[in-house]
């Protein structure tokens, strides 16, 4: 482990709109300025989240608390909003005063936020604004990264290897060098989220996706239907 995975963080759901709804799953919330009230995230450049933020310049934060279910974090973690629209089927969101969606399950509050400066800092856009609206849903705990990974995060069925396994999703990349600008094909968290697999093991389980009611099922066989609407499965890569 290196010293900066003690850095403590948090499980936000970002959200943005567009012509759509859209969402993703960050950790890198802070508060930057006190007077006025601005904060910070930061997200890979890859997401769709980020270029809608980039056209309209605003966005909602969701905070998470500690009641959260996996299934939540899957719907706005483990797929791209370039071909996958997240809130299809998902009532669990409300609408802020800007236009924008925010999570109402399982939430302990949410912020609106005006862009006023982006900072490119490689991999990823650093988007720091005003607060504009901040409501608190409920007086729950918020679910810190250290909480996600012992409590709520599956434990899943795994063989030894060799390479680097993904500390979000548990995607394992095979190979002794792990490129400094490497991308996770399923969570689009960058090298920085990944370990060096020691007694670490690989994931052996499938993952299937069902684009119809947005279910992702794991699996050791090949699965043809959604075990919950009955469509047609798609198996993820990685």
């Amino acid at each position: 482990m290196k010293a900066i995975h003690n850095i403590s963080y948090g499980i936000y759901v970002l959200t943005a709109k567009t012509d759509k709804n859209n969402g993703c799953i960050i950790n890198t919330l802070m508060q930057v300025t006190s007077t006025p009230e601005q904060v910070s995230v930061t997200v890979n450049k890859s997401n769709e989240t980020t270029r809608m933020i980039m056209e309209t310049g605003k966005f909602n934060v969701s905070i998470l608390d500690q009641n959260t279910k996996f299934d939540l974090i899957q719907r706005f973690g483990f797929s791209t909003g370039k071909t996958v629209d997240k809130f299809v089927g998902f009532l669990g969101y409300s609408i802020a005063e800007n236009g924008i969606p925010y999570i109402t399950q399982n939430t302990c509050a949410y912020i609106s936020v005006k862009v006023n400066n982006v900072v490119d800092v490689g991999t990823h856009i650093t988007f720091i604004g005003e607060i504009v609206e901040d409501v608190v849903l409920a007086r729950t705990k918020p679910m810190t990264y250290d909480y996600y990974f012992n409590f709520v995060k599956p434990k899943t069925e795994v063989k030894r290897t060799n390479g680097y396994v993904c500390n979000i999703c548990g995607y394992v990349y095979e190979g002794e060098v792990l490129p400094d600008d490497f991308i996770c094909p399923i969570c689009k968290h960058g090298a920085q989220d990944f370990e060096k697999i020691e007694e670490q093991t690989k994931v052996v389980k499938k993952k299937f996706y069902c684009p119809v009611c947005d279910t992702i099922e794991e699996s050791e066989e090949n699965k043809e239907f959604c075990s919950v609407c009955g469509a047609t499965l798609i198996e993820l890569e990685g």
